[in-house]
């Protein structure tokens, strides 16, 4: 909101919220029912296309969005170097409501309006009339528009909303109140009007003109220069006619400077250009591909999860991954993009922060999780693994967390395959399973006396299970084999509290892959389920609690987090992703793969050193008293 919220600041249909799209719904239908009930030769073709166009630009801003991200994460020729929070991400969410207001403002036109109606493909009169009402009027009193919202009684009220984002997205070009949206259309109509009064309008001078609105909008807040310097070589009167994502990002930071829409020409009349705008493109344009100190390595779980990426749509990856109702519909885009991962086969970045004096990464492998489980996919998995690593290797880069990477079991043995195929490998695999066994040895209820082991029984399973017999509380599983694995590792003390079992009497679950629904609903009541791998079991007990997986809360300097990590709540990152961040952070010149775990109490009180915080409540910084201290 504004600083002091004037009149209109609220769109009319905020109370509606997701469902705010139903105020399109009689435009829609009167111009669809029309077109099916008049005759051929009376049929409005332009009326019918106000939809599609209002998809295309929806379409296009998202196409903006997810190249900005993908851009500023990987830091070539990004301009300014801060960070986005969740607190931008939810001011900037009603993006789309300047979309709907088109779209109403659209349809009122064609309705009421005989100009506007039976439009041609095109007519080169209306495009040439079209570009000079903009370079004119349009930009004209936009500047001075512009500068009068900057007047203190006018920011307060109204665009000191949109100044609230000093690193911009595409998307905050179009995040103002409504009153001020207003006045935005009735100067961005007048090339419209203009043509329907000189009858000279076409369906593609409306789509282009909007197309070159939108382009421009987002271009200017899209935070890395994209303008290559030559044209301007070329044709030196163009830094006149066109502003480059520097210039307008000078006016985020700068405010009282570099007012014009998207011709700086006034403001090189009227002596507001920033003296800095040279140089800040320059040195945007050399700004060079950033090197990670630490890279966290994962891959696709579900066909929608390329939603829930930061690349993907920024509300659904600012909250837990679910699935939503309205995915359905987007299906064919979803086989599309999996066919495209599929094809491109390399490693992509999809994030970028920042944990003190380190710079983080986050890279992701086109590959689904189903996937991980086909032998025959295998091999191409790892090669795709490896070539990432010696990417990481080449780059520089520290640590590289293996993450979701070995959750099959067998698929390289926990990194180790790796190790094995180049031991001069300068960068740290680290797959994170020590800090996982600390977080979740540290969720067991002090006073447990006993734990159930369900589910496949992996590094952290195995390692957490041996940890509790060696600390005095029995461990029962009902899988004779597991209890044949674990018991060879036991002394003979310990190995008393390892129980072979089917009875279901503790309250205390340990639950790895593969739990059963059927499993689940054999607990008892009040049970509390601990899961043990990245992915949670499926809540199907309301009168049991379910913890979350081994994650804990981040601390404020992790910087740019404005996306949520798999099914965790906001600023909640998995043990597997901490995991590089301390070993980079505490120095460790050694590799955590294949069986290997680190001592648990030292990985644990790294971590709250460095203010990680566990998500549940804990009477000291140390391990739970009962438990040893690790391996």
């Amino acid at each position: 909101m504004a600083t002091k919220p004037g009149i209109l600041t609220e769109w009319p249909w905020t109370w509606l919220g997701s469902y705010k799209y139903v105020v399109l719904a009689p435009w829609v239908t009167h111009s669809v029912c029309s077109y099916i009930v008049k005759d051929e030769n009376e049929r409005e073709l332009s009326n019918v296309l106000i939809l599609p166009l209002l998809v295309w630009r929806m379409l296009h801003n998202q196409l903006w969005i997810s190249l900005s991200r993908y851009r500023t994460a990987k830091g070539n020729n990004r301009i300014v170097d801060k960070s986005i929070e969740f607190e931008q991400l939810d001011r900037e969410r009603n993006w789309d409501d300047q979309i709907i207001l088109s779209g109403i403002l659209i349809y009122s036109t064609t309705i009421f309006f005989k100009g506007a109606q039976y439009l041609p493909w095109w007519r080169t009169d209306g495009v040439i009339w079209t570009f000079l009402v903009h370079t004119g009027p349009v930009e004209f009193l936009y500047y001075w528009l512009h500068r009068a919202l900057h007047h203190h009684f006018l920011y307060t009220r109204y665009h000191s909303h949109h100044h609230s984002s000093i690193v911009t997205e595409p998307i905050t070009s179009v995040i103002h109140p409504f009153a001020e949206h207003i006045a935005y259309f009735i100067l961005f109509s007048m090339p419209f009007y203009a043509t329907i009064y000189m009858k000279n309008a076409s369906i593609l001078s409306i789509v282009a003109y909007l197309t070159y609105v939108d382009f421009m909008n987002n271009m200017g807040h899209c935070n890395f220069e994209c303008i290559p310097k030559r044209i301007f070589s070329i044709f030196p009167p163009l830094k006149y006619l066109i502003y480059t994502p520097s210039y307008h990002s000078l006016h985020h930071t700068q405010f009282r400077t570099n007012y014009s829409l998207f011709m700086p020409f006034y403001d090189y009349i009227y002596g507001t250009m920033d003296k800095s705008s040279d140089s800040l493109y320059e040195r945007s344009l050399l700004r060079k591909e950033e090197a990670p100190d630490v890279v966290h390595l994962t891959h696709l779980t579900t066909p929608e999860s390329i939603y829930h990426l930061r690349l993907g749509f920024a509300h659904l990856a600012s909250q837990p991954q679910k699935f939503k109702w309205y995915l359905w519909l987007m299906w064919p885009v979803t086989l599309w993009s999996m066919m495209l991962t599929w094809i491109y086969g390399r490693t992509f970045t999809v994030e970028r922060n920042v944990f003190k004096h380190l710079n983080l990464q986050t890279w992701a492998i086109p590959k689904y999780t189903i996937q991980y489980y086909m032998q025959w996919q295998r091999e191409a998995i790892n090669s795709m693994i490896e070539d990432s690593i010696l990417e990481a290797e080449a780059k520089g880069v520290r640590v590289l967390s293996l993450g979701l990477l070995n959750q099959a079991k067998g698929l390289n043995k926990n990194g180790e395959l790796f190790i094995r195929r180049h031991p001069q490998l300068k960068v740290k695999l680290v797959d994170g399973s020590s800090l996982a066994v600390a977080i979740v040895l540290n969720s067991v209820p002090k006073g447990t006396a006993q734990v159930i082991l369900r589910g496949k029984l992996s590094k952290v399973a195995y390692s957490v299970a041996l940890a509790l017999c060696q600390g005095g509380i029995q461990v029962h599983t009902i899988l004779e084999d597991d209890y044949k694995k674990l018991k060879l590792k036991l002394t003979k003390e310990a190995g008393n509290n390892l129980i072979l079992s089917k009875h279901n009497a503790s309250k205390t679950w340990l639950v790895g892959d593969g739990v059963s629904e059927d499993e689940q609903l054999k607990a008892s009541k009040g049970t509390i389920f601990i899961p043990l791998s990245h992915f949670p079991p499926k809540k199907m007990r309301k009168d049991c609690f379910y913890n979350s997986t081994p994650a804990m809360l981040a601390p404020k300097h992790l910087e740019n987090v404005d996306a949520c990590e798999n099914w965790l709540p906001r600023r909640v990152i998995s043990a597997w992703r901490i995991a590089g961040i301390l070993h980079a952070m505490e120095g460790w010149d050694v590799h955590e793969c294949g069986n290997m775990i680190f001592d648990i109490e030292k990985i644990w009180r790294a971590s709250l050193e460095h203010g990680f915080r566990p998500l549940i409540d804990i009477a000291d910084s140390k391990p739970n008293s009962q438990l040893p201290t690790g391996q």
